[in-house]
């Protein structure tokens, strides 16, 4: 323990493990139950690539209609995904105070409101606005269910579950566009926050009957800001759970770069119709989902976590830098066909990047799962944001900014894992070799 009270960040790990020894164990649900909880984690999770890829093949159609450069209206995206950065340091300290549940209805019925308030915006200011209300109360759901998974598993099981959680949130991605696209076809931007609306009520009322509290209070944290921001600085501390933080961080603002820019890509540059970039995009996603599932189904349990996560950094980084040769014109113009490959490629490596990344932080974090999670969510979506606005930075017109802030997050991830992670140390520490399951759900 240091002076101050708090703990020393090299005592973590035991600190954890005496952690999980003495808390209550969580209850064994039922076969049912499990199917129901699954699923409203996996649509939690989900909120995120719905609140943005639905509305990404409007983007064009809102520059025009409110009359605002694609820079402005690029600050949709941005401001919602910082909002859904700050709140997650706000409600994922709260879950661990006040229990799961209570945090997650209230920001859910926020995102409710905010999202409705979106669809009437008059001007692109207040749209940024109400995005960013939508982004703040919608961190709720993603916070809550990474917390709510470290509650009910540990070890190969929670990388299994994160792997069906990309299952079930990865079809968001696939889907939300497609709707997008067909919502433009009968209406105009403002019909796709009426969907989102409904989806945020369903999914409201899905959590308020079907999940039950997953954080006992004899496992809860009674200490006030003090306690919080003490925590977060041990967390911070410990040098291979900021290593995992900051690989995740930079790995989803490669993923964001192309969200925030392939809109423009596709459809300004390679000239695709809102369709035909919706399908594209999805079929990216179904390539993510894919190899989550194989990671999940087939190397977790047999391949080490940290060696399945250098090599889709490895992956990622390679199609990053195939990206950037043919976006710089040295190799002539290439047709959408190889620039999609490439961005398959990259999108689909994630899926061994995020299960992996959230299991090997989390795992070092069993007595504060909500401010861990909360850590994690809110780096990633901060450099998400900050990679929004760079990618278009030299205009709709080239891709060229696309693939550079893909190909430097890609070396930065890589040099956060080598240089803080270092597994070849840790080999055999929380690898996910031998690690069991709390709970069966």
């Amino acid at each position: 323990m240091t002076e101050s009270g708090a703990a020393d960040p090299k005592d973590l790990p035991a600190i954890a493990e005496r952690d999980a020894a003495a808390a209550p164990a969580a209850p064994v649900a039922s076969r049912r139950t499990s199917l129901l909880v699954t699923l409203v984690l996996g649509g939690l999770t989900a909120v995120p690539p719905l609140s943005m890829d639905m509305y990404l093949p409007a983007l064009p159609q809102v520059t025009a209609a409110l009359h605002s450069p694609a820079a402005t209206v690029q600050l949709t995206l941005t401001t919602c995904l910082a909002g859904m950065a700050l709140g997650q340091m706000i409600v994922g300290p709260m879950s661990d105070k006040w229990g799961r549940r209570r945090p997650l209805l209230a920001g859910m019925v926020i995102y409710i409101l905010a999202t409705a308030l979106c669809a009437f915006a008059p001007t692109a200011e207040l749209l940024i606005a109400c995005r960013l209300l939508q982004g703040l109360a919608g961190s709720a759901g993603i916070v809550i269910a990474r917390a709510v998974v470290r509650d009910l598993y540990d070890g190969v099981a929670m990388a299994r579950f994160f792997s069906t959680l990309m299952l079930i949130s990865g079809a968001a991605p696939v889907v939300a566009p497609l709707i997008g696209g067909q919502i433009l076809q009968v209406t105009d931007w403002r019909g796709v926050f009426v969907v989102l609306t409904v989806v945020g009520v369903a999914l409201t009322l899905l959590v308020w009957r079907r999940l039950d509290e997953t954080l006992p209070p004899a496992r809860r944290h009674s200490g006030g800001l003090g306690q919080t921001l003490r925590t977060m600085r041990d967390l911070l501390a410990d040098r291979a759970f900021s290593g995992y933080l900051l690989v995740g961080a930079f790995a989803f603002a490669a993923l964001f770069a192309y969200i925030s820019a392939s809109p423009f890509v596709i459809q300004e540059i390679y000239g695709a119709s809102p369709q035909t970039f919706s399908l594209l995009f999805g079929i990216n996603s179904v390539g993510l989902v894919l190899v989550g599932q194989f990671n999940g189904k087939v190397l977790v349990g047999r391949v080490g976590l940290d060696k399945v996560l250098g090599t889709g950094l490895a992956v990622i980084a390679l199609a990053a830098a195939a990206l950037l040769v043919m976006s710089s014109g040295v190799l002539g113009r290439p047709g959408l066909v190889p620039v999609a490959a490439g961005l398959f490629v990259l999108m689909a490596a994630m899926g061994l990047v995020m299960p992996s990344t959230n299991t090997l932080a989390l795992l070092r974090t069993p007595h504060a799962a909500g401010s861990a999670s909360a850590l994690l969510g809110t780096s990633t979506f901060l450099l998400g944001s900050v990679a929004s606005p760079l990618v278009g930075i030299a205009g709709e017109r080239t891709a060229l900014p696309m693939a550079l802030v893909q190909l430097s997050c890609a070396i930065l991830a890589l040099v956060s894992f080598l240089g803080m992670c270092r597994p070849w140390q840790r080999r055999g520490e929380h690898n996910g070799s031998t690690a069991g399951e709390r709970t069966t759900l």
